[in-house]
């Protein structure tokens, strides 16, 4: 544990506060954040609303569909897209590939506000949402839900702490600061070790489920698939929101391509281990040619599984597409779809034949999903537009050698008139 590197938050790669932020803080106002802020507000109505009337006014949700769109889009989704902070995480500081640290922070601070989206949808999703209490009383250690909500708690937690060290450097309290850099190396192991139990606790939870999932998605790998496919998108994520924050910010990605595309090789080879698994999985119980039957089921297995992981795949094994911006943030973008689509099939189209009935989210579930992203993205601005998240592309050109450009020199503040 004493190689564990923290050096990500020594100031190596990092412009003082000084010159990044003038002492001041700091939040920008445009009319995509208004109407962000304005969705917030509706979040907020539609969780008090939640809270007083229960699920059944709040929801569709109903006794064949007990699990809607919360579970799908905030919780299984949520949780495998902040995979890029564990992803990162173990690439920077495990591994000691010094040059992940660029972007180890920006991915802790995307990880760390999902599991924020998480925390708050599974309130919402409890019946007896009052009660949230007693899973930390009475411990029923025999199932995976009561093992998935230590996870969320733990984890967020560490996640906590691990930004103990940046807020006190931002705050100049340098005593707290050291006292943070101290534990960080525990920190981050601990939170590596929960982020994967808690994947693969996420996907366990559908063995009970046999006889109610199709065969496409349920296999007792199913916790072993959702690590496998929550890894390779932590590669996708860093992409996904490097590309966004650069496009944002005016800064140029193409000087984080030399950082994303080794990062993208390892998803890549991920992604082949996961493609290979789930064909010996489907041919060992004799369900491979369950894909080709021409039914929603095995059209939309199809779907996720080419374009979200066979395409991807191809796309950054070519050396040509890879190294271009445009292909290997279409190759991230396919991945992170295909996910999402592969939590929804889980949760929805391979239960549709067993469940019964009709399940469609009620329009106080999209208001609160909409709203927990619309949350997220303007605290995200907050973060980097007042923490040292992003490295001075100075210093981060000149370490791989390339040319700055005409932009380089925009940070944050930078592009915000500073």
């Amino acid at each position: 544990m004493a190689n564990v590197d923290t050096s990500t938050f020594d100031n190596e790669y990092f412009k003082s506060y000084d010159s990044l932020f003038g002492g001041k803080w700091h939040f920008r106002w445009t009319p995509w954040r208004a109407l962000a802020l304005g969705l917030v507000g509706l979040l907020v109505f539609a969780i008090f609303y939640r809270l007083i009337c229960g699920l059944g006014p709040a929801t569709n949700l109903n006794d064949n569909w007990p699990w809607g769109l919360w579970i799908a889009f905030d919780d299984l989704s949520g949780i495998a897209l902040a995979a890029g902070g564990f992803f990162t995480t173990f690439l920077a500081h495990i591994l000691g590939i010094k040059k992940y640290k660029n972007i180890a922070r920006a991915a802790l601070i995307t990880s760390l506000f999902g599991y924020l989206i998480v925390s708050i949808g599974v309130l919402m999703d409890l019946g007896r949402w009052y009660n949230f209490w007693r899973p930390l009383v009475f411990w029923g250690y025999h199932s995976w839900l009561f093992v998935v909500l230590w996870c969320v708690i733990l984890y967020l937690n560490v996640q906590i702490l691990q930004m103990g060290h940046i807020v006190f450097e931002r705050v100049n309290a340098p005593k707290l600061r050291d006292l943070f850099n101290k534990i960080l190396p525990v920190l981050f192991v601990l939170g590596i070790t929960i982020a994967c139990v808690h994947q693969s606790a996420l996907g366990n939870l559908y063995i009970a489920m046999i006889d109610r999932q199709n065969p496409l998605w349920w296999s007792m790998l199913i916790g072993l698939f959702f690590v496998l496919s929550a890894f390779y998108v932590g590669a996708a994520m860093c992409v996904v929101e490097g590309s966004i924050a650069a496009k944002a910010y005016r800064m140029d990605f193409r000087h984080e391509m030399p950082l994303v595309v080794p990062v993208m090789k390892i998803g890549m080879w991920a992604m082949i281990v996961y493609f290979v698994l789930r064909m010996v999985d489907l041919i060992c119980r004799g369900h491979f040619m369950d894909m080709f039957a021409c039914t929603l089921e095995s059209n939309l297995f199809l779907v996720e599984i080419v374009l979200g992981v066979v395409v991807p795949i191809i796309l950054i094994s070519k050396p040509s597409i890879r190294n271009s911006v445009s292909g290997l943030v279409t190759a991230a973008v396919l991945m992170v779809g295909g996910l999402i689509l592969n939590r929804m099939n889980v949760v929805f189209t391979s239960m549709g034949d067993a469940m019964q009935g009709h399940y469609f989210p009620y329009w106080v579930e999209f208001a609160i999903s909409i709203g927990l992203v619309s949350f997220l993205l303007l605290a995200y601005c907050f973060i980097v537009e007042n923490f040292k998240i992003f490295p001075d592309e100075h210093e981060h050109g000149h370490d791989h050698g390339h040319d700055p450009g005409p932009d380089i020199g925009d940070t944050p503040e930078m592009a915000h008139g500073h």
